[in-house]
Protein backbone atom coordinates (compact mmCIF):
# COMPACT_ATOMS: atom_id res chain seq x y z
CA UNK A 1 0.00 0.00 0.00
CA UNK A 2 1.65 3.27 -0.63
CA UNK A 3 0.13 6.64 0.50
CA UNK A 4 -0.23 8.24 -3.45
CA UNK A 5 -3.66 6.85 -3.36
CA UNK A 6 -6.72 8.69 -2.40
CA UNK A 7 -7.01 8.63 1.45
CA UNK A 8 -10.81 8.32 1.14
CA UNK A 9 -10.27 4.95 -1.74
CA UNK A 10 -10.55 1.97 0.78
CA UNK A 11 -10.72 3.08 3.71
CA UNK A 12 -12.30 1.74 7.03
CA UNK A 13 -15.46 3.49 6.53
CA UNK A 14 -15.30 1.68 3.39
CA UNK A 15 -15.16 -1.49 4.49
CA UNK A 16 -17.47 -1.13 7.17
CA UNK A 17 -20.11 -0.25 5.01
CA UNK A 18 -19.74 -3.26 2.63
CA UNK A 19 -20.01 -5.98 5.87
CA UNK A 20 -23.18 -4.04 6.54
CA UNK A 21 -24.29 -4.43 2.40
CA UNK A 22 -23.44 -7.88 2.84
CA UNK A 23 -25.39 -8.86 6.11
CA UNK A 24 -22.22 -10.02 7.71
CA UNK A 25 -22.60 -7.48 10.60
CA UNK A 26 -25.93 -5.94 11.91
CA UNK A 27 -26.44 -1.93 12.47
CA UNK A 28 -24.40 -0.79 15.59
CA UNK A 29 -24.62 3.03 16.61
CA UNK A 30 -21.23 2.92 18.75
CA UNK A 31 -19.57 1.03 15.97
CA UNK A 32 -20.50 3.36 13.24
CA UNK A 33 -18.97 6.60 15.28
CA UNK A 34 -15.65 4.81 16.23
CA UNK A 35 -15.30 3.60 12.29
CA UNK A 36 -16.21 7.45 11.68
CA UNK A 37 -12.91 8.34 14.36
CA UNK A 38 -11.00 5.63 12.45
CA UNK A 39 -12.06 7.19 8.78
CA UNK A 40 -10.77 10.71 9.72
CA UNK A 41 -7.46 9.10 11.34
CA UNK A 42 -7.00 7.53 7.89
CA UNK A 43 -7.33 10.55 5.97
CA UNK A 44 -4.96 12.14 8.12
CA UNK A 45 -2.37 9.70 8.15
CA UNK A 46 -2.71 10.05 4.48
CA UNK A 47 -1.21 13.43 4.70
CA UNK A 48 1.38 12.83 7.64
CA UNK A 49 5.04 13.16 6.60
CA UNK A 50 7.44 12.98 10.40
CA UNK A 51 10.17 14.90 10.43
CA UNK A 52 12.38 11.85 12.14
CA UNK A 53 12.72 8.65 10.49
CA UNK A 54 14.13 7.99 6.73
CA UNK A 55 11.95 10.99 5.18
CA UNK A 56 12.82 13.26 7.93
CA UNK A 57 15.88 15.40 6.09
CA UNK A 58 13.36 16.01 3.21
CA UNK A 59 10.46 17.10 5.06
CA UNK A 60 12.69 19.24 7.05
CA UNK A 61 13.79 21.17 4.28
CA UNK A 62 10.09 21.21 2.62
CA UNK A 63 10.57 18.41 0.10
CA UNK A 64 7.95 16.42 1.20
CA UNK A 65 3.89 17.33 1.30
CA UNK A 66 1.75 17.28 4.49
CA UNK A 67 1.77 17.72 7.77
CA UNK A 68 4.85 17.10 10.26
CA UNK A 69 2.78 16.64 13.32
CA UNK A 70 1.63 13.65 14.31
CA UNK A 71 -2.30 13.18 14.04
CA UNK A 72 -3.74 11.96 17.42
CA UNK A 73 -3.94 8.28 17.86
CA UNK A 74 -7.30 6.45 19.16
CA UNK A 75 -7.60 4.59 22.29
CA UNK A 76 -10.89 2.64 21.59
CA UNK A 77 -12.25 0.51 24.62
CA UNK A 78 -15.24 -1.28 25.29
CA UNK A 79 -16.74 -4.93 26.32
CA UNK A 80 -16.41 -8.14 25.24
CA UNK A 81 -17.86 -8.76 21.78
CA UNK A 82 -18.41 -5.38 21.13
CA UNK A 83 -16.26 -4.98 17.95
CA UNK A 84 -13.41 -4.03 18.84
CA UNK A 85 -10.65 -5.99 16.75
CA UNK A 86 -13.16 -6.24 13.95
CA UNK A 87 -12.64 -2.12 13.32
CA UNK A 88 -8.78 -2.47 14.08
CA UNK A 89 -8.54 -4.89 11.41
CA UNK A 90 -10.38 -3.02 8.86
CA UNK A 91 -8.40 0.28 9.71
CA UNK A 92 -5.15 -1.20 10.17
CA UNK A 93 -5.56 -3.02 6.43
CA UNK A 94 -6.31 -0.10 4.61
CA UNK A 95 -4.46 2.25 6.40
CA UNK A 96 -1.76 4.59 3.76
CA UNK A 97 1.37 4.24 6.00
CA UNK A 98 3.76 1.90 4.79
CA UNK A 99 5.70 1.21 7.87
CA UNK A 100 3.19 -0.25 9.94
CA UNK A 101 2.55 -2.36 12.48
CA UNK A 102 -0.63 -4.76 14.53
CA UNK A 103 0.31 -6.87 17.32
CA UNK A 104 -1.24 -8.17 20.40
CA UNK A 105 -0.21 -6.21 23.02
CA UNK A 106 0.73 -9.30 25.29
CA UNK A 107 3.21 -10.55 22.19
CA UNK A 108 4.14 -6.77 22.25
CA UNK A 109 5.20 -6.93 25.65
CA UNK A 110 7.01 -9.95 25.36
CA UNK A 111 9.32 -8.69 22.47
CA UNK A 112 10.25 -5.49 24.55
CA UNK A 113 11.12 -7.56 27.27
CA UNK A 114 13.57 -9.95 25.05
CA UNK A 115 14.88 -6.97 23.43
CA UNK A 116 15.70 -5.60 26.72
CA UNK A 117 17.59 -8.38 27.51
CA UNK A 118 19.54 -8.99 24.52
CA UNK A 119 20.27 -5.38 25.11
CA UNK A 120 21.61 -5.61 28.44
CA UNK A 121 23.56 -9.02 27.15
CA UNK A 122 25.29 -7.10 24.97
CA UNK A 123 25.91 -3.95 27.37
CA UNK A 124 27.74 -7.23 29.55
CA UNK A 125 29.71 -8.58 26.76
CA UNK A 126 31.37 -4.92 25.95
CA UNK A 127 29.06 -4.54 22.57
CA UNK A 128 27.16 -1.72 23.63
CA UNK A 129 27.93 1.16 25.99
CA UNK A 130 26.77 0.90 29.74
CA UNK A 131 25.60 4.56 29.55
CA UNK A 132 22.81 3.79 26.59
CA UNK A 133 19.34 3.58 27.74
CA UNK A 134 18.03 0.54 26.41
CA UNK A 135 14.41 1.76 25.88
CA UNK A 136 15.31 4.44 24.18
CA UNK A 137 17.35 2.22 21.86
CA UNK A 138 14.62 0.29 21.19
CA UNK A 139 11.85 2.69 20.45
CA UNK A 140 14.54 3.72 17.90
CA UNK A 141 14.52 0.20 16.38
CA UNK A 142 10.64 0.15 16.35
CA UNK A 143 10.52 3.66 14.58
CA UNK A 144 12.82 2.31 12.36
CA UNK A 145 10.31 -0.34 10.78
CA UNK A 146 6.79 1.40 12.25
CA UNK A 147 5.54 4.66 12.25
CA UNK A 148 1.83 3.73 12.80
CA UNK A 149 1.22 0.93 15.55
CA UNK A 150 -1.99 -0.78 16.14
CA UNK A 151 -2.50 -2.94 19.20
CA UNK A 152 -4.83 -5.24 20.38
CA UNK A 153 -6.18 -5.67 23.40
CA UNK A 154 -4.29 -3.03 25.77
CA UNK A 155 -3.87 -4.19 29.59
CA UNK A 156 -0.86 -3.65 31.83
CA UNK A 157 -1.12 -6.55 34.90
CA UNK A 158 2.35 -6.75 36.00
CA UNK A 159 4.52 -4.09 37.73
CA UNK A 160 7.56 -4.39 35.26
CA UNK A 161 5.64 -3.97 32.39
CA UNK A 162 3.95 -0.92 34.36
CA UNK A 163 7.26 0.29 34.16
CA UNK A 164 8.58 0.25 30.58
CA UNK A 165 5.77 1.56 29.20
CA UNK A 166 5.78 5.21 29.98
CA UNK A 167 9.47 5.55 29.01
CA UNK A 168 9.36 3.66 26.09
CA UNK A 169 5.84 5.53 24.62
CA UNK A 170 7.48 8.43 25.34
CA UNK A 171 10.08 8.16 23.38
CA UNK A 172 7.73 6.89 20.56
CA UNK A 173 5.36 9.81 20.99
CA UNK A 174 8.42 12.00 20.54
CA UNK A 175 9.67 10.36 17.55
CA UNK A 176 5.78 10.79 15.74
CA UNK A 177 4.91 7.60 15.89
CA UNK A 178 0.99 7.21 16.47
CA UNK A 179 -0.63 4.46 18.50
CA UNK A 180 -4.19 2.99 17.51
CA UNK A 181 -5.16 0.50 20.14
CA UNK A 182 -7.71 -1.45 21.80
CA UNK A 183 -9.13 -2.37 25.69
CA UNK A 184 -11.48 -3.38 27.62
CA UNK A 185 -11.27 -0.74 30.26
CA UNK A 186 -10.49 2.88 29.99
CA UNK A 187 -7.34 4.45 30.22
CA UNK A 188 -7.80 5.60 33.53
CA UNK A 189 -8.76 1.31 35.01
CA UNK A 190 -5.49 0.61 33.79
CA UNK A 191 -2.97 -1.16 36.11
CA UNK A 192 -5.59 -0.23 38.99
CA UNK A 193 -4.86 -1.70 42.46
CA UNK A 194 -1.57 -2.71 41.12
CA UNK A 195 1.62 -2.66 43.42
CA UNK A 196 3.04 1.08 43.17
CA UNK A 197 0.40 2.47 40.63
CA UNK A 198 1.42 6.05 41.28
CA UNK A 199 4.21 5.62 39.07
CA UNK A 200 2.44 4.38 36.65
CA UNK A 201 -0.33 7.43 36.15
CA UNK A 202 1.87 9.70 34.04
CA UNK A 203 2.01 7.03 31.43
CA UNK A 204 -1.84 7.36 31.79
CA UNK A 205 -1.86 11.15 31.59
CA UNK A 206 0.55 10.45 28.28
CA UNK A 207 -2.30 8.73 26.32
CA UNK A 208 -4.66 10.90 26.85
CA UNK A 209 -2.56 13.56 25.58
CA UNK A 210 -1.64 11.76 22.52
CA UNK A 211 -4.68 9.23 21.92
CA UNK A 212 -8.55 10.19 21.11
CA UNK A 213 -10.58 8.04 24.04
CA UNK A 214 -13.41 6.57 22.32
CA UNK A 215 -15.77 4.49 24.40
CA UNK A 216 -17.18 1.10 22.19
CA UNK A 217 -20.49 1.62 24.59
CA UNK A 218 -23.72 -0.36 24.03
CA UNK A 219 -25.41 -3.85 25.54
CA UNK A 220 -25.12 -5.94 22.00
CA UNK A 221 -22.66 -8.86 22.47
CA UNK A 222 -21.73 -9.62 18.90
CA UNK A 223 -19.49 -12.61 19.70
CA UNK A 224 -22.02 -13.82 21.72
CA UNK A 225 -24.16 -13.36 19.12
CA UNK A 226 -22.80 -15.09 16.67
CA UNK A 227 -22.05 -18.31 19.36
CA UNK A 228 -25.42 -18.68 19.92
CA UNK A 229 -25.94 -19.80 16.07
CA UNK A 230 -22.65 -22.33 16.11
CA UNK A 231 -22.98 -26.05 17.52
CA UNK A 232 -19.83 -25.45 19.61
CA UNK A 233 -19.52 -29.32 19.84
CA UNK A 234 -19.50 -30.90 16.75
CA UNK A 235 -19.42 -35.41 16.56
CA UNK A 236 -18.41 -36.88 14.89
CA UNK A 237 -15.43 -35.02 13.37
CA UNK A 238 -15.20 -35.74 9.72
CA UNK A 239 -15.42 -33.64 6.37
CA UNK A 240 -19.18 -32.25 7.31
CA UNK A 241 -17.94 -30.81 10.55
CA UNK A 242 -15.19 -29.35 9.12
CA UNK A 243 -17.29 -27.61 6.81
CA UNK A 244 -19.15 -26.58 9.32
CA UNK A 245 -16.12 -25.34 11.23
CA UNK A 246 -14.56 -23.59 8.57
CA UNK A 247 -18.34 -21.74 8.23
CA UNK A 248 -18.00 -20.72 11.68
CA UNK A 249 -14.36 -19.79 11.79
CA UNK A 250 -15.24 -17.24 8.83
CA UNK A 251 -18.47 -15.85 10.85
CA UNK A 252 -16.41 -15.33 13.62
CA UNK A 253 -13.59 -13.59 12.26
CA UNK A 254 -15.82 -11.02 9.96
CA UNK A 255 -14.10 -11.26 6.88
CA UNK A 256 -10.56 -10.47 8.50
CA UNK A 257 -7.95 -12.81 7.02
CA UNK A 258 -6.30 -14.97 8.82
CA UNK A 259 -2.60 -16.33 8.41
CA UNK A 260 -0.22 -18.44 10.62
CA UNK A 261 0.57 -17.26 14.05
CA UNK A 262 3.82 -18.13 15.95
CA UNK A 263 3.86 -17.57 19.53
CA UNK A 264 7.19 -17.42 21.54
CA UNK A 265 7.27 -18.95 25.10
CA UNK A 266 10.86 -19.44 26.80
CA UNK A 267 12.20 -19.39 23.14
CA UNK A 268 10.37 -21.91 21.76
CA UNK A 269 7.56 -21.43 19.28
CA UNK A 270 4.12 -22.65 19.22
CA UNK A 271 2.70 -22.54 15.53
CA UNK A 272 -1.15 -21.58 15.30
CA UNK A 273 -2.26 -22.67 11.97
CA UNK A 274 -4.72 -19.56 11.23
CA UNK A 275 -5.73 -17.03 13.13
CA UNK A 276 -7.68 -13.61 13.06
CA UNK A 277 -9.78 -10.95 15.36
CA UNK A 278 -8.50 -13.18 18.08
CA UNK A 279 -9.98 -16.62 16.86
CA UNK A 280 -7.43 -19.40 16.39
CA UNK A 281 -7.63 -22.33 14.04
CA UNK A 282 -5.92 -25.70 14.98
CA UNK A 283 -6.24 -29.60 14.26
CA UNK A 284 -6.30 -31.47 17.65
CA UNK A 285 -2.55 -32.99 16.12
CA UNK A 286 -1.29 -29.08 15.77
CA UNK A 287 -1.73 -29.11 20.15
CA UNK A 288 -1.86 -32.12 21.93
CA UNK A 289 0.39 -34.04 19.02
CA UNK A 290 3.14 -32.18 19.33
CA UNK A 291 5.30 -31.88 22.46
CA UNK A 292 3.96 -28.63 24.63
CA UNK A 293 2.78 -27.98 28.10
CA UNK A 294 1.15 -25.61 30.66
CA UNK A 295 3.16 -22.56 29.46
CA UNK A 296 2.49 -22.93 25.54
CA UNK A 297 -1.40 -23.73 25.90
CA UNK A 298 -1.21 -20.78 28.93
CA UNK A 299 -0.05 -18.07 26.35
CA UNK A 300 -2.58 -19.89 23.74
CA UNK A 301 -5.64 -19.15 26.07
CA UNK A 302 -3.91 -15.69 26.84
CA UNK A 303 -3.85 -14.83 23.57
CA UNK A 304 -6.98 -15.77 21.87
CA UNK A 305 -10.49 -15.47 23.17
CA UNK A 306 -11.56 -18.52 20.79
CA UNK A 307 -10.46 -21.48 19.81
CA UNK A 308 -11.60 -23.55 16.67
CA UNK A 309 -10.39 -26.88 17.52
CA UNK A 310 -10.92 -29.68 15.05
CA UNK A 311 -10.46 -34.01 14.86
CA UNK A 312 -10.25 -35.26 18.52
CA UNK A 313 -10.17 -38.50 18.49
CA UNK A 314 -11.57 -41.16 20.10
CA UNK A 315 -8.58 -42.12 22.90
CA UNK A 316 -6.83 -44.98 24.27
CA UNK A 317 -4.36 -46.58 26.64
CA UNK A 318 -1.99 -45.87 24.40
CA UNK A 319 -2.77 -42.36 23.93
CA UNK A 320 -2.11 -41.08 27.58
CA UNK A 321 0.39 -38.64 26.21
CA UNK A 322 -1.84 -37.09 23.99
CA UNK A 323 -5.01 -37.14 26.90
CA UNK A 324 -2.96 -35.87 29.52
CA UNK A 325 -1.80 -32.74 26.82
CA UNK A 326 -5.57 -32.17 25.95
CA UNK A 327 -6.46 -31.75 30.08
CA UNK A 328 -4.13 -29.64 30.04
CA UNK A 329 -4.85 -27.70 27.14
CA UNK A 330 -8.73 -27.48 28.20
CA UNK A 331 -7.69 -26.84 31.72
CA UNK A 332 -5.84 -23.41 30.28
CA UNK A 333 -8.56 -22.72 28.32
CA UNK A 334 -11.79 -23.54 31.00
CA UNK A 335 -9.40 -20.60 33.66
CA UNK A 336 -9.12 -18.34 30.89
CA UNK A 337 -12.81 -18.12 29.91
CA UNK A 338 -11.33 -18.74 25.88
CA UNK A 339 -14.64 -20.15 23.96
CA UNK A 340 -13.94 -23.47 22.66
CA UNK A 341 -15.36 -24.83 18.74
CA UNK A 342 -14.86 -28.34 18.42
CA UNK A 343 -15.28 -31.25 16.42
CA UNK A 344 -14.73 -34.78 17.88
CA UNK A 345 -15.13 -38.25 17.05
CA UNK A 346 -17.19 -38.91 20.35
CA UNK A 347 -18.44 -37.38 23.08
CA UNK A 348 -16.82 -35.72 25.61
CA UNK A 349 -17.82 -38.79 28.40
CA UNK A 350 -16.10 -41.28 25.75
CA UNK A 351 -13.33 -39.48 24.48
CA UNK A 352 -10.89 -41.17 26.56
CA UNK A 353 -12.57 -43.78 28.67
CA UNK A 354 -9.58 -46.46 29.46
CA UNK A 355 -6.00 -45.62 30.04
CA UNK A 356 -3.81 -44.23 32.79
CA UNK A 357 -5.33 -40.70 34.04
CA UNK A 358 -8.93 -41.71 32.50
CA UNK A 359 -10.60 -41.47 35.97
CA UNK A 360 -8.74 -37.48 36.49
CA UNK A 361 -10.13 -36.86 32.72
CA UNK A 362 -13.44 -36.55 34.47
CA UNK A 363 -13.10 -32.97 35.37
CA UNK A 364 -12.22 -32.85 31.35
CA UNK A 365 -15.52 -34.45 30.77
CA UNK A 366 -17.26 -31.53 32.93
CA UNK A 367 -15.19 -28.47 32.01
CA UNK A 368 -15.75 -29.65 28.02
CA UNK A 369 -19.68 -30.09 29.16
CA UNK A 370 -20.14 -26.57 30.73
CA UNK A 371 -17.68 -24.77 27.91
CA UNK A 372 -21.06 -25.05 25.63
CA UNK A 373 -23.02 -23.39 28.20
CA UNK A 374 -24.06 -19.88 27.12
CA UNK A 375 -23.33 -18.78 30.85
CA UNK A 376 -20.09 -20.07 30.30
CA UNK A 377 -19.66 -18.17 26.71
CA UNK A 378 -20.72 -14.86 28.18
CA UNK A 379 -17.87 -14.75 30.37
CA UNK A 380 -15.00 -12.20 29.70
CA UNK A 381 -12.09 -13.85 28.34
CA UNK A 382 -9.29 -13.54 30.82
CA UNK A 383 -5.62 -12.54 29.43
Amino acid sequence: MTTSRSPLAGGPLDAYQALLEGGEIRPDAAQERAVGKLQDLHTELADYAPHAGKKGWMARLGLVAGRTQPPRGLYIYGGVGRGKSMLMDLFFARAPVEERKHVHFHAFMLEVHERIYNFRRAVKAGKAPESADPLVALARVITDKARLLSFDEFHVSDIADAMILGRLFEALFDAGVVVVTTSNRPPQDLYKGGLQRDRFLPFIELIEQKLDVLELDGDADHRLAAMRLIDTYRVPAGPESGAELEKYFARLILGASPAPKRLTIAGREVHIPRAAEGVAFADFADLCGQPLGAADYLAVAKRFHTLVLSGIPRLGPNHHNEAKRFVILIDALYEHKVNLICSADAAPEEIYAEGTGAFEFGRTVSRLNEMQSETYMATEHIR
